[in-house]
């Protein structure tokens, strides 16, 4: 008999292309384009350059990037921040019922549930470091200001607040206005990479992102 052809978007997950085969079907909720499958081939490629340099287990971190946006609640819904320890509670029953061993179903479920930056956890093991790095990669350079503003469209929100764009006399709102959303955000992740070779990533996009940002100032 003919091998059955492995997908094109199977394959990106080289070469973990059996296991992404297995988990794809569960690997996103909606289709959310800042969360889709593009989104996690990015990631798993950032954690995959990450893991080259700083180590890790290769499978632990290939779950946990298939899975760690399995639940992934709207940016403007009001529980927002439960939703890595959602996904890692979903991710931990897939992993079960696929019969995977417990400590690594744990240190699957603790890198998903430490990713998120609304939820606001440190990560512990070496796994977790890398998925959050890879996933906040995500959200800075031109990739993240295309997501904040797709994200934007979708929340109905506003480019910028006309009078004080830059918010220097109002509380900023990224959920109202886009603009805010790379000084109460993007602009603060560089800072806060967890391995050596993720912040040396998130240097050069960090700033891309503030280019782009003086540079949409100027023209308005």
């Amino acid at each position: 008999m003919p091998e059955a052809k492995v997908s094109p978007i199977v394959q990106r997950f080289a070469p973990f292309e059996a296991l992404a085969e297995g988990l794809l079907a569960h690997a996103v909720e909606e289709e959310d384009g800042a969360h889709d499958l593009a989104h996690l081939v990015r990631v798993f490629h950032n954690a995959l350059r990450i893991q080259a340099q700083e180590g890790g287990d290769g499978k632990i971190l290939a779950a946990a990037v298939l899975l760690h946006d399995c639940v992934s609640l709207p940016k403007n819904h009001p529980e927002r921040a439960q939703s890595s320890r959602l996904a890692s509670e979903k991710a931990s029953s897939i992993l079960r019922e696929m019969g995977w061993p417990s400590e690594k179903i744990e240190a699957v479920a603790h890198a998903i549930l430490t990713h998120s930056f609304s939820a606001g956890l440190a990560p512990q093991t070496l796994e977790a470091k890398i998925l959050q790095d890879a996933d906040r990669l995500d959200s800075l350079g031109a990739i993240g200001i295309a997501r904040t503003f797709y994200t934007a469209g979708r929340m109905g929100s506003k480019l910028y607040e006309p009078a004080d764009p830059k918010g220097e006399h109002r509380v900023l709102d990224d959920k109202t206005f886009s603009l805010d959303h790379f000084e109460l955000k993007l602009l603060r992740l560089a800072d806060g990479f967890q391995t050596p070779t993720g912040h040396h990533l998130a240097s050069e996009r960090h700033r891309r992102l503030a280019e782009f940002r003086d540079l949409f100032l100027d023209e308005i």
